[in-house]
């Protein structure tokens, strides 16, 4: 079990972001979280990704405990949130470089990452401050599969991309999937989601509904 919640609450001050969640998640699932905004998504991304604590309840990432072992889950997974969280100074290469340098991929991970994300010839030497929105996000996904995340958490993937850099994406979710990673991911573009996923759970009122 890659993910395993019974009745997880997080608290954001006194006010329960999460308020008894209970999800698994298996190993190469791709996982689809739908709902209203403000219903509690993101917040089940960030305790997956071991950045926020655990109030009450039971949670395990990847045989981890999150109440107790934060630390070892954030060095196993890759979380994409609305920010892109990018070296603005550094050029898209150098990013990637960070990245490869921390898990020790090589120099043709990066290549492969880079090129199947669109970022090609003299885009991977601009600094990231003068990229589009669109590609930014391209950077900051190709960052991501360098990482080898075994959990893959990824927070509205497909916004600024464009059409074609939607369906690059999508291929590489599903090769990652294929591959044995596990992807859970939130998105108001429910059809080419839900076309994406294995599943799909609700969240609402800080709740898994389904």
């Amino acid at each position: 079990m890659v993910i395993d919640f019974t009745d997880a609450v997080v608290l954001y001050g006194n006010y329960p972001a999460l308020a008894g969640a209970t999800l698994q998640v298996q190993r190469g699932e791709i996982v689809l979280l739908q709902g209203p905004n403000g219903a509690g998504k993101s917040t089940v991304l960030r305790l997956c990704a071991g950045l926020v604590p655990l109030a009450r309840g039971r949670a395990s990432v990847l045989g981890h405990d999150v109440a107790a072992d934060r630390e070892a889950i954030r060095r196993r997974v890759g979380l994409l949130g609305h920010a892109n969280g990018l070296f603005l100074d550094l050029t898209a290469r150098e990013n990637l470089t960070f990245w490869s340098n921390m898990v020790g991929a090589s120099r043709s991970e990066c290549d492969e990452a880079m090129d199947r994300m669109g970022l090609t010839g003299a885009l991977g030497d601009r600094r990231v401050v003068s990229l589009s929105a669109g590609q930014k996000r391209r950077v900051a996904l190709a960052s991501l599969v360098v990482r080898r995340a075994e959990l893959w958490l990824l927070d509205e993937p497909h916004t600024s991309l464009d059409e074609r850099g939607r369906d690059e994406l999508d291929a590489v979710l599903r090769e990652a999937a294929t591959s044995g990673a596990t992807i859970v991911l939130a998105s108001h573009e429910v059809e080419r989601a839900r076309t994406l996923s294995s599943r799909v759970v609700t969240v609402t009122g800080g709740r898994v509904a389904s």
